[in-house]
């Protein structure tokens, strides 16, 4: 049930971050992305350690989303 429960609320999380990523207009705030890395991090290391491995697999395709998201914000921040 643990990780069914991880699974669904991992699985909202990558359709969110997905999303993002297909608006290419959205510009994530910097706390976000820092923030959004941090919580998806951590709870892909507990998936990891608790042995749920779709949920852990679903926080990484999050984290990957993320990590394009802070590419774009880096992007615009930039001096142009």
């Amino acid at each position: 049930m643990v990780s069914l429960l991880l699974s669904v609320t991992f699985a909202c999380g990558v359709v969110i971050a997905f999303a993002h990523v297909v608006n290419k207009r959205f510009v994530a705030p910097v706390y976000d992305v820092v923030l959004n890395l941090i919580a998806f991090g951590c709870a892909t290391a507990a998936s990891v350690m608790l042995g749920h491995l779709l949920p852990a697999t679903f926080s990484s395709v999050a984290i990957l989303c993320w990590l394009v998201l802070a590419v774009r914000t880096a992007r615009e921040r930039a001096p142009h």
